[in-house]
């Protein structure tokens, strides 16, 4: 077993981190008009700063902006691709949680012209992230797969005068996915993940039946989402390593979907022509290890065995006993450790303290050393 020079770390982590309070002040002073838009980016850049510095602290090799210019870890991106756009009609997403239900309803999302890109969507943001970090650490930027624009409304969101055949919307996607890729290689961007929540929420029959409702197909759509992931891939440049990651929801502490790796391990890990892959397992609703069997040689899984959404603190032994399990099932020096998911994909973030945030990041990296090094 060896540590790890070049990504995914065998500590890291999924890339959203809580906002500290000065820069949810000055989100809701900018949006009711008291600073502007250069006020605002001044909070933001040192908040950024000050969270880099926090990864750093914590022994990480890699390190985000922790998302603190978005509101949303996918809809902040999805809306800047050409030809989308925010729907007047609200989505109804039911999260779920120990205490009950989380009503969320964001904008929906319109494909009402040819999707392309105008420009490196988030170029500015990894441009600054990568001006404050030095050779100790590697910064990662984080987008939202190509999937996340069909699962978001499915059929009914993509104009059926725009695209009356689907496989040119899937086309035109794959292509500005692939041109934002290769522009953010040309800032110099050695990590890029991404997020894809549709892989892991189509193993919960629910999801399956709610994807036939849209009119898609069930039995299929994951694997029509890893082709569009793979033709955005197919020229992907040199010296850059792109990552995954799944998980079944996280807003303010919830979930939407549960199940096992069971219907996707295949074609996911076998098919789909990443690096690595973040993956959620931090309770009984993400199944067992066994679906890992699927991974073969060459590829790293990440495993996010340390929740983002309580604040009690994992025991290195519990981690330990935990990825000795998945070493079952996949060669150990395929394994890496991470939180199951962001600490906060969207704004308002989870349920959890910023001292305890620190905790579990640090933890990662000191399980991490006791394991591979």
């Amino acid at each position: 077993m060896t540590p790890r020079t070049t990504p995914p770390f065998r500590a890291d982590h999924v890339g959203s981190l809580l906002r500290p309070a000065e820069l949810h002040e000055a989100r809701e002073n900018f949006a009711n008009g008291t600073i502007n838009a250069d006020e605002l980016r001044a909070v933001e850049d040192e908040a950024i700063r000050g969270v880099v510095e926090l990864q750093l602290a914590a022994g990480l090799q890699s390190a985000t902006d922790g998302e603190f210019r978005r509101a949303s870890w996918h809809m902040d991106f999805i809306y800047q691709l050409r030809g989308v756009a925010k729907s007047d009609e609200k989505l109804h997403v039911q999260f779920h949680n120990a205490g009950g239900d989380i009503e969320f309803n964001p904008a929906g999302l319109r494909v009402q012209d040819k999707v392309g890109l105008d420009g490196i969507i988030f170029g500015q943001h990894f441009e600054y992230l990568k001006s404050i970090v030095d050779a100790r650490i590697t910064p990662k930027q984080t987008i939202p797969s190509p999937s996340m624009v069909y699962y978001r409304g499915g059929r009914a969101a993509v104009s059926e005068s725009v695209y009356p055949d689907l496989e040119e919307f899937f086309a035109d996607l794959a292509a500005a996915y692939a041109k934002q890729i290769a522009g953010m290689a040309s800032l110099g961007c050695t990590y890029l993940q991404l997020d894809d929540t549709s892989l892991a929420y189509l193993n919960d029959p629910e999801q399956r039946a709610m994807v036939a409702r849209m009119g898609g197909d069930p039995d299929k759509q994951h694997v029509r989402n890893i082709q569009t992931m793979n033709a955005a891939l197919a020229d992907k440049p040199a010296g850059l390593t792109v990552t995954t990651h799944l998980c079944r929801g996280n807003f303010r502490s919830s979930w939407v979907a549960q199940g096992g790796y069971d219907f996707v391990a295949d074609a996911l890990f076998n098919e789909l022509n990443v690096d690595g892959y973040f993956l959620e397992f931090d309770d009984e609703r993400s199944g067992g290890f066994e679906p890992l069997r699927f991974v073969p040689k060459g590829k790293y899984v990440v495993l996010g065995l340390v929740t983002t959404k309580r604040g009690e603190l994992e025991s290195v032994d519990s981690l330990r006993r935990r990825i000795e399990a998945a070493s079952k099932y996949v060669d150990i020096d395929q394994l890496c450790l991470s939180p199951q998911c962001g600490f906060s994909s969207t704004e308002e973030g989870n349920d959890l303290t910023q001292d305890q945030q620190k905790a579990k990041l640090e933890r990662i990296v000191e399980t991490a050393a006791l394991v591979w090094q």
